[in-house]
């Protein structure tokens, strides 16, 4: 593999900003950020555990971990985890927490990019809210799919082009504006304007939709499900049943589902051999 060049970790280390380093000290051990990574546990662990069975330990790697919280809680839960993030000042707060926590992770300063790991040895890749911020997205979505293990899988949430709220930037509608216009939105937010994008480091590059995620991660041997796929209907009630049917089912429904939903998600499971 090929190493993280100076002026790669110049252009994506984060943690010589003090300020963004602050904020993400305070954000990532709060309740708020607890439970959402719980929530998308819980979620994974009913979908990649047989009916019945216990939880299997699993080789979860947590790609652009930051502070290393959804790391913590999937070795909480005994499985054998491994985080990567660029911010070295990230990942050294990680490092302490883990320690504190008497929690055994092993935790890399690497590019989304070049991942550390070897080939077909991580049976769950997590990635929240990274594709939008990396602009060579496709590298990173290589890189998940060739450490992963025949049968693991992979979990995204990212921007969705899709839908006109979003939380990138303050503009209304901007999912929906035109590349060149973002493009220039993107640079007057990392220039002279960065209230743009709430004084982000690195304000949004990419938009996604489910479905270009889906016939992507298809050419790479991954079947992929999307955030209506993934909800569990057990105690819900019979309307909420039946709207989630429909929309299952008729694909124009899907459709207007994703539009109407801020970000995409989407599970990939890679073929067996």
């Amino acid at each position: 593999m090929t190493p993280m060049s100076d002026e790669d970790e110049a252009n994506w280390d984060t943690g010589t900003h003090a300020d963004f380093y602050q904020y993400y000290e305070r954000a990532s051990g709060s309740a708020v950020a607890r439970q959402r990574f719980a929530a998308i546990q819980e979620t994974l662990l009913r979908l990649l555990t047989a009916p019945g069975q216990p939880a299997p330990a699993l080789a979860v790697a947590d790609i652009g971990c930051g502070a290393g919280t959804q790391a913590r809680l999937w070795a909480e839960k005994g499985h054998h985890v491994f985080g990567a993030d660029i911010n070295r000042a990230l990942i050294g707060l990680a490092r302490r927490r883990a320690e504190l926590d008497g929690l055994d992770i092993v935790f890399d300063v690497a590019s989304a990019t070049v991942l550390p790991w070897a080939d077909a040895s991580m049976d769950l890749c997590i990635a929240p809210e990274l594709l939008e911020h990396v602009a060579d997205w496709q590298s990173c979505l290589s890189e998940m799919v060739r450490v992963l293990k025949p049968g693991g899988a992979l979990f995204i949430s990212t921007s969705n082009k899709l839908c006109p709220v979003q939380e990138e930037f303050i503009l209304p509608g901007y999912s929906w504006y035109p590349g060149f216009v973002k493009r220039r939105v993107e640079e007057l937010a990392r220039t002279t304007r960065p209230e743009l994008a709430g004084h982000a480091v690195h304000p949004a590059v990419n938009w996604f939709s489910f479905y270009g995620l889906r016939d992507h991660l298809a050419a790479r041997g991954l079947r992929c499900m999307d955030r209506f796929d993934m909800i569990d209907v057990s105690g819900r009630g019979a309307p909420a049943r039946m709207l989630l049917g429909l929309i299952r089912k008729v694909p124009p429904l899907r459709f207007l589902g994703h539009v109407a939903t801020a970000y995409t998600v989407l599970l990939g499971v890679k073929a067996r051999a």
